[in-house]
């Protein structure tokens, strides 16, 4: 007996427009649900931050207290311990100042070096700029000793010229390697074209490579100066001297003493340059990862 085969025709389900809806508004709920959830849990510390600040002690340390919101008026005391009983401003303007020759000495020797080993034909200009990562990758721990010694040697203990010496140690090359991958994704065809108009070959990277080149340019800005504002070991070690601190060392060491913690007022130090930090990176956000990415994907 032949057998009976199935002739029905199968078509897909299609769902109804009700149905089509509700899964969009399913989605989108979902989605609504993590951005809240991590714009949450970015925002907190700077909301723990700013609510610490003037809070009194009494608030603070009560545990029946509510941490989160204010159980008593708040007062600008903790403000007043930072800004009258610190050089709080005398570390933020040395800080300024060390990140800014940095960022410049960094640029200086970065971006030559950076655009040699990209043009460098063959294997030796890539072996070269790994060698020069793994420079960064020492650990500061390892070499804070004999830089001490250095610093010594120099007479610049004490004092913040140390640390504009020491800092490019590790800022350079870094922003070396990562500016060698963005160069190699600028065609060498365009700087030939701009030779051929008339420029020299300093012209053309200065008029033509450096203008695209300005994402990665200021990702090495953004870099550089953030890690030399948040750099401890080095600037624990090499001053001590109050008016020469920097605001990483100098909020740790003058409102901690001893086994006493002026949380309210660390708080306030962080939240004072936290805040421009986190506005400068959110305005510069779409070409810092551009800079980043490229220089990962073509380095």
């Amino acid at each position: 007996m032949a057998e009976k085969t199935d002739t029905r025709v199968h078509r897909p389900h299609i769902p109804s427009p009700a149905r089509r809806r509700v899964n969009r508004l399913g989605r989108g709920g979902f989605q609504a649900a993590t951005i809240a959830f991590f714009t949450i849990f970015a925002a907190f510390p700077f909301y723990w931050m700013l609510i610490a600040t003037f809070k009194t002690n009494q608030d603070l340390y009560r545990p029946l207290n509510n941490p989160f919101i204010f159980n008593q008026p708040p007062t600008l005391d903790n403000l007043k311990l930072l800004f009258n009983e610190t050089n709080y401003t005398v570390w933020i303007g040395n800080s300024i100042f060390i990140g800014i020759v940095v960022v410049l000495i960094t640029l200086l020797l970065a971006v030559p070096a950076a655009y040699a080993l990209a043009r460098l034909s063959g294997r030796l200009g890539e072996q070269l700029g790994i060698l020069m990562f793994m420079v960064y990758l020492i650990p500061p721990t390892l070499l804070f000793i004999p830089m001490s010694r250095v610093i010594t040697v120099l007479g610049l203990r004490d004092s913040i010229w140390s640390l504009i010496l020491v800092y490019p140690t590790f800022t350079v090359p870094f922003c070396t390697w990562l500016l060698m991958g963005f160069m190699k994704s600028i065609p060498a065809d365009i700087e030939e074209q701009a030779t051929v108009d008339g420029y020299t070959r300093f012209g053309a990277v200065v008029r033509v490579i450096m203008p695209l080149a300005l994402p990665g340019l200021l990702t090495v800005v953004v870099f550089s100066f953030t890690l030399t504002m948040h750099e401890f070991i080095y600037a624990l070690a090499f001053v001590s001297i109050s008016a020469q601190k920097v605001i990483s060392i100098g909020v740790t060491s003058e409102l901690i003493r001893g086994d006493v913690y002026f949380w309210q007022s660390i708080m306030s130090a962080g939240i004072i340059v936290a805040i421009p930090v986190a506005i400068i990176y959110n305005v510069f956000l779409d070409r810092f990862v551009a800079g980043f990415t490229l220089g990962a994907v073509k380095g």
